[in-house]
């Protein structure tokens, strides 16, 4: 999406999937976390359900809301891209000290999991800002 703003090569439909592939992206790999041997249900589990069904409560509601013609009422907030910013950071962390590496970067491990739940914490605080709204 970034790219394409940048370059003036966006379209309607560009705009419309930039992020719904964004959010499965980040699902998929906070799922295929989850599954990851030794990781324990409450460490990733727990804040990626919380994640998954903000982010179909906040679509569905920014569906409904372009139905009534205010799709500007539920645009994203510098709390989401906050959220967006620390679930990245935790993905990669996890990502970098999954088990079966070098070892050397399985300290990423609990840090990576505090900035997960940073960015549950403010998912649930930027979606139900949306909701208020």
């Amino acid at each position: 999406g970034y790219l394409a703003r940048r370059w003036s090569i966006s379209s309607p439909f560009g705009a419309f999937i930039d992020p719904v592939a964004d959010k499965l992206i980040v699902a998929m790999a906070l799922i295929l976390l989850t599954m990851v041997n030794g990781a324990r249900a409450f460490d990733v589990g727990l804040p990626t359900a919380l994640t998954i069904t903000r982010e179909i409560a906040v679509s569905a509601l920014r569906e409904w809301m372009a139905q009534q013609g205010k799709r500007d009422t539920v645009k994203v907030g510098f709390v989401g891209k906050c959220k967006t910013a620390a679930q990245m950071v935790a993905i990669t962390g996890l990502l970098l000290a999954l088990p079966g590496g070098s070892g050397q970067l399985g300290w990423l491990y609990m840090p990576s999991i505090a900035v997960l739940w940073v960015s549950s914490i403010l998912a649930l605080q930027s979606g139900a800002s949306y909701f208020i709204a």
